[in-house]
């Protein structure tokens, strides 16, 4: 049977376009399906949202030809602090601290705006042979059909691969459409999210602070700027989403310390409803699933961009070496090689986040003692805290090539 392209990815947010860079520079024909109209999301226009890279999530960009396009709007992060506390009071006096020149990489990650990620991959796929870019337009129906798949999208146009990627967020409609059914609950917070310019420098050191109602990161970004995810409950979430500017830095300065100095807001806010999801599957029959649409997690650690780009690895190094080895690279049994690859490792990385936020979002006093008892005990131990910092830059576990910085 004739196909269209080898593989459809449906979701061009971030990891659907990662993915179809690392097949398409191995020789496969890929067709990416945007629901976003054309550089949407690709503006000059600072507004906050960024994302926090692991180290090796940064050698997959530069693997796949994506980070001199960035690097140089990368702000590196050197140290993490974490420690639990009450707004106003400050800090417990037991922490944790990790700092990069524990490691044998340097710094611990990076922090990266969504304008200048997103405009590089759009640019890269542009650019590539192999790549088809569809913008303005989704999947809304597919069909196993023998030898391949076909979907049809909403503007009317049919299209047929020997695989269907769903990258599409959350709400899977790839995943449905398949017959993957999901679990999860919601967490009763909210994320609110902005960036903050300050008086003094970060020096590109993390901030995270556990507080009853819900975790504030404070993440270092260009200049004396940072980007805050603060999670509060819902109805807390709300009423402050509704304040002025001022009344929400009111609000937001005891619970963000003076440790820099005066802070202003930099740019508008978002807030967004937190939950965890998890596929119950990430693949079936001509069908394998990415990112959010794999599972949905807890910003708490900011790992969830890094665990989709850790899918994207995995099956692109799954299906490239079937591609070589003549095999069907959308039969069952290889994507359930990249299946038994990453279902375990992510599911448990997303129940640990969801444990260590119901931890630290409680008033428990004995809950309370023991966690700040045992940060203290980690930070105590080099050995577990340069294991705990191997596993937040992406450093544990089997690495895909991608991830290494090596090609597929």
């Amino acid at each position: 049977m004739k196909h269209d392209s080898d593989v459809l990815i449906a979701g061009g947010g971030l990891n659907g376009p990662a993915l179809a860079l690392a097949l398409a520079q191995a020789g496969l024909r890929v067709t990416v399906i945007d629901a976003a109209p054309a550089r949407a999301r690709a503006d000059d226009a600072f507004d906050g949202r960024a994302y926090a890279l692991a180290i090796a999530s940064q050698k997959l960009l530069a693997a796949i030809g994506v980070w001199p396009a960035v690097a140089e709007h990368a702000q590196p992060m050197m140290e993490v602090k974490a420690s639990g506390g009450e707004a106003g009071e400050g800090g417990a006096p037991f922490f944790l601290h990790f700092d990069s020149r524990e490691l044998d990489q340097s710094p611990v990650g990076y922090m990266l705006e969504d304008r200048y990620l997103y405009r590089a991959f759009l640019d890269a796929m542009q650019a590539a042979p192999g790549i088809t870019l569809i913008q303005a337009t989704s999947v809304i129906a597919q069909q196993v059909v023998p030898g391949g798949i076909s979907v049809t999208l909403s503007d009317g146009r049919a299209l047929s691969a020997r695989l269907l990627v769903g990258a599409d967020g959350r709400r899977s409609g790839v995943a449905e459409r398949a017959g993957i059914g999901r679990e999860g609950w919601g967490y009763g917070q909210t994320a609110l999210v902005a960036a903050i310019d300050h008086e003094l420098p970060h020096n590109g050191i993390a901030h995270q602070f556990f507080m009853p109602s819900g975790p504030l990161a404070i993440l270092p970004l260009p200049g004396n700027r940072s980007s805050i995810v603060w999670s509060e409950t819902d109805d807390n979430a709300r009423t402050i989403a509704a304040l002025s500017d001022e009344d929400f830095l009111a609000i937001l300065r005891p619970r963000f310390g003076d440790f820099l100095g005066k802070i202003s807001l930099a740019g508008p806010r978002f807030s967004y409803p937190l939950n965890l999801t998890l596929a119950r599957a990430y693949a079936a029959p001509r069908v394998a699933l990415i990112g959010d649409a794999a599972h949905g997690v807890h910003p708490i650690a900011g790992q969830g961009l890094n665990l989709g780009l850790r899918d994207v690895g995995a099956l692109a190094e799954i299906v490239v070496e079937a591609m070589r080895r003549g095999e069907d690279i959308g039969a069952l049994d290889v994507l359930e090689r990249y299946q038994g690859w990453r279902r375990f490792d992510s599911t448990a990385l997303a129940l640990g986040m969801d444990s260590v936020n119901k931890l630290f979002s409680n008033r428990n006093p004995i809950l309370r003692a023991g966690r700040d008892l045992g940060m203290g005990l980690v930070n105590a131990i080099p050995a577990l805290r340069r294991g705990f910092m191997r596993q937040a830059a992406g450093l544990s576990g089997p690495l895909p090539r991608l991830l290494q910085g090596r090609p597929l």
